[in-house]
């Protein structure tokens, strides 16, 4: 049954002005709920209502162990509603259970982090070099403006909020249209902790209405962005009118190395692992596996006896390990990119089709998919597919494959599988991603920053300095000299 959802806008729960829509269970279809979008109006209220909120002594007034503490709250908050949480995420995006409660987990761990984070930051006393003393200090931008994706929702949106709350900053949320339920019950936990109204506003509905209004707004001073690499790219440009910042983590086509004297066993794991995990909606999928000739054979036996066991299947049984993909449309684009790597000359090792059986018939599902045969150059393995497909080359020559990892315009992540620290090393400088992996692949630490090069995007989220990222530093010079200042006394 369908449930009818209001939304957290400008303090007040409410339904958005804009027309009703109705979100989407992926496993079969049906209605998840209903709610109204946000208009450009709406935008107004909320930014509107969020500078005047954060100016209050309520909020400005809060000492930074005093804002630490509320995100402690917070972070309680998620684990008290953890089932129910990751539930709701299952229902949201079709991830498997297991999975959803992963990102719930992460989800209060980012908020525990930057409690700390927040309570022991410090400004610094730097050097004098006159009759003066000097400080850099840090203050909240101000209203801030965070759009999230479909993909790992509650994750993503932590990431977001909680440094920009720790900071002392007002966070107006846009996510995206299709999964907008974590970021809601995200609010609603905050309300609950402590947050004073019109600090957080929820706004969901389409990108180029709530999305291009909160961009251009003048009063938001900083976006904080994930999603596709087109649409970062159309933020950057607005934001660049407004001299604005922004953290954009955008798309990736990232490679995964192995090496002649990898472990195979935890090599296989591990590539199997990065590409069709999350059923490949990922920005770090490894979606290209570069696989010394010397192991290529052994290598791709294992790797498609592993994809042939893989259990595609309900997100909500405990057993599943690749759910469906998100919606119907974006099926057929992934449909689309197979083909074009077969037109391309690729051969199919694995997958390409729809499952078939009863229980796939009203979902967006999709079989985990290996193709070899193809060059590097091809569209395939050039453009970011987002879905759960692998492609397949053999490598002898390491400066071939060194440039053969870089010829491609993102620059995300990467993974190496060797038993020798300085081959690991020696590769991991050379790859031109923000994220390397060795012997293992898609963990990640929320103390560790995170972010692309090329155009995978610019800036860093996670990390104790993360907070910064939503702060204006300011220098004061304080004087202590006895005497007027000789020039003017001259």
């Amino acid at each position: 049954m369908s449930e009818k959802l209001q939304t957290l806008l400008a303090g007040r729960w409410r339904d958005a002005s804009g027309p009703e829509y109705a979100t989407e269970y992926p496993h079969d279809g049906s209605t998840v709920a209903t709610l109204h979008a946000a208009t450009a109006a709406d935008v107004d209220e909320a930014v509107q209502c969020a500078e005047r909120a954060r100016q209050q002594p309520s909020w400005a007034g809060l000492k930074r162990h005093e804002r630490a503490a509320i995100l402690h709250r917070i972070a309680a908050g998620i684990r008290e509603r953890g089932e129910e949480l990751a539930q709701l995420q299952r229902l949201d995006n079709g991830k498997p259970i297991k999975e959803t409660r992963a990102l719930v987990a992460s989800a209060a761990g980012t908020f525990q982090f930057f409690a700390a984070a927040c309570e022991t930051w410090e400004d610094q006393l730097t050097p004098s070099r006159g009759d003066y003393f000097t400080l850099s200090a840090h203050e909240p931008l101000g209203v801030v403006g965070a759009i999230t994706p479909w993909n790992s929702p509650i994750a993503s949106e932590a990431q977001k909020l909680a440094p920009a709350l720790a900071a002392g900053c007002a966070v107006v949320f846009k996510p995206a249209e299709i999964t907008p339920r974590m970021a809601i019950e995200l609010a609603r936990i905050a309300q609950q902790a402590g947050v004073p109204d019109g600090i957080i506003s929820v706004l969901p509905g389409k990108g180029s209405i709530v999305g291009d209004a909160l961009v251009k707004h003048p009063l938001i001073k900083r976006i904080a962005f994930t999603g596709g690499t087109t649409v970062g790219l159309g933020i950057a440009r607005l934001a660049a009118e407004k001299l604005m910042p922004t953290s954009l983590e955008l798309g990736g086509k990232s490679p995964t190395i192995v090496c002649a004297d990898a472990d195979l066993d935890h090599a296989v794991a591990g590539v199997l692992y990065g590409i069709f995990s999350s059923s490949g909606e990922s920005c770090i999928a490894g979606s290209r596996a570069f696989v010394h000739e010397s192991v290529y054979a052994e290598f791709k036996a294992r790797l498609l006896a592993g994809v042939k066991a893989l259990r595609v299947g309900d997100p909500s049984s405990e057993s599943t390990q690749m759910g469906p993909l998100v919606n119907p449309g974006h099926r057929a684009s992934v449909e689309r990119y197979v083909q074009l790597g077969l037109d391309e000359g690729g051969q199919l090792l694995a997958g390409g089709v729809r499952p078939e059986g009863a229980q796939f018939e009203r979902g967006s599902y999709y079989t985990p998919t290996v193709i070899e045969g193809l060059s590097n150059s091809t569209r395939m393995c050039q453009e970011e597919i987002f879905g759960p497909v692998l492609a397949l080359l053999p490598w002898r020559d390491e400066a071939d494959l060194v440039a053969q990892c870089n010829d491609n315009v993102f620059g995300l992540a990467s993974g190496i599988w060797t038993r020798d620290y300085k081959t690991a090393w020696r590769l991991g400088q050379a790859l031109q991603t923000g994220t390397v992996w060795v012997n293992t692949y898609k963990v990640f630490s929320v103390s560790t920053p995170f972010g692309g090069v090329k155009m995978s995007g610019t800036g860093r989220e996670k990390g104790r300095l993360g907070i910064l990222e939503y702060t204006a530093q300011k220098s004061w010079y304080w004087g202590l000299n006895e005497s007027p200042m000789p020039w003017a006394t001259a």
